[in-house]
């Protein structure tokens, strides 16, 4: 069988014997009703356990829109439109309405990131301001006990909107939701307590009601109200192919639903031997974007497997405090170190050796092999070279499962 694996711009060819027994995983069949704008609008005509969003909001009231920042896919610049005209039109004005963007722990915008993702006339026309963790202040601490700081602006606000995409998330188990507020515009800190959780072992991607991240997560609404959210589902050219509006809970739930028919794919049992892609680039410019797809792999492969990670990094590890603990540790170490002293960054790293513990990880890229050797990968510059020596030691009956859209397509096996 012949497949083609995107890798940075390009992408790669693997020829897999026809002795292999072979799945390839992409997203379901769906039927598609409205897409674009027009399917936000028609979630915005739609609300979810909730009134229309001009009869939540009063004239005079100000109101926060809460939304993704530049690492995101979300695309922020088809949403706002239709909901600000939404707000006006309820009686809102201009100068009442500010747009905070969802920073968590990453850098600050330029104001041409700032500009592209929102679009020039919403920039040109509504306050944006990118979260300030040194203003912030305590709401209260969730029933897990982690403490909570919110950017002070979103919780004097006397409105509060969540826009998102929903996708899986390997230890939250979806994005989207509140996830806007924590770790959006919340502090280091308490992001850190919240993450930390992700070494339990129900923290994983596609798991909700008993996934003690996610449940964190959405206690916090017990302590800052967030009126309303308006999150969409994007297929994998990143074009909006689902939206859901209204309450913070029921209306992500149904967003997360109709995301599992989409791309959760169903499997006979785990495979011998996984190849897995981000998709290409952007997602595979460093390993740090890379790692999603390889936590996503995990799922699909057997105990004593090998996952074949196919990505370009070109850019290297991506994130330094990622770096240092991919650099300086050993993988079980980091395992053990992450549930003692939780760090943003090695939280990754130690993602990448949980999986180490279960298989090998054959790794495509376009780093040096030895480096790659240091951070406890196994190194090849060729895919055709790598799946042959993956099949010369898992046997000639090994069963392969290919993930071409490995950030995106979540494996699970029946029962």
């Amino acid at each position: 069988m012949q497949v083609s694996i995107g890798f940075g711009k390009s992408t790669v060819s693997l020829d897999i014997p026809q002795n292999h027994p072979t799945q390839v995983l992409v997203p379901n069949e769906v039927a598609l009703g409205l897409t674009g704008v027009a399917e936000v609008r028609r979630a915005l005509d739609k609300p979810i356990d909730s009134p229309h969003i001009g009869e939540i909001v009063k004239p005079g009231e100000t109101v926060a829109i809460v939304t993704s920042d530049i690492t995101r896919p979300l695309p922020s610049k088809l949403l706002l439109p239709s909901l600000l005209e939404e707000l006006y039109a309820a009686g809102i004005r201009r100068e009442d309405v500010f747009i905070a963007f969802g920073l968590g722990s990453h850098r600050r915008h330029t104001e041409a990131e700032m500009r592209y993702l929102v679009g020039d006339d919403v920039f040109e026309s509504v306050r944006c301001i990118d979260l300030d963790t040194e203003d912030c202040v305590p709401v209260g601490h969730t029933k897990f006990g982690t403490r909570v700081d919110v950017f002070r602006p979103v919780v004097e606000a006397d409105r509060r909107i969540c826009l998102g995409n929903i996708e899986f998330h390997y230890f939250a188990g979806y994005s989207g939701g509140a996830k806007a507020i924590m770790p959006g515009v919340c502090t280091h800190d308490a992001i850190q307590e919240n993450h930390s959780m992700m070494v339990q072992a129900a923290a994983k991607a596609g798991a909700i009601d008993d996934n003690p991240v996610r449940q964190d997560i959405d206690d916090v609404l017990n302590l800052i109200s967030v009126d309303f959210i308006l999150n969409v589902v994007l297929d994998e050219k990143k074009q909006i192919v689902n939206a859901v509006a209204g309450h913070p809970i029921t209306a992500h739930r149904a967003g997360c639903a109709f995301l599992d028919t989409l791309y959760k794919c169903e499997i006979e049992k785990r495979a011998d031997l996984v190849i897995v892609s981000p998709g290409g680039y952007p997602k595979d410019i460093n390993m740090y974007q890379a790692q999603k797809a390889l936590d996503n792999a995990k799922h699909a492969v057997r105990e004593g497997g090998i996952v074949l990670w196919i990505a370009s990094a070109k850019e290297g590890l991506g994130e330094p405090c990622f770096e240092r603990w991919m650099t300086q540790y050993k993988p079980e170490f980091m395992v053990e170190e992450i549930g003692r002293n939780f760090e943003l960054g090695g939280h990754k790293a130690a993602a990448i050796a949980m999986v180490l513990q279960k298989a090998r990880i054959f790794f495509v890229s376009n780093l040096d092999a030895d480096f790659v050797r240091s951070v406890n990968l196994e190194p090849y510059a060729d895919a055709q070279t790598a799946l042959d020596a993956a099949l010369a030691t898992l046997g000639q009956d090994a069963s392969v499962i290919v993930m071409p859209y490995g950030g995106s397509t979540l494996p699970f096996a029946k029962g």
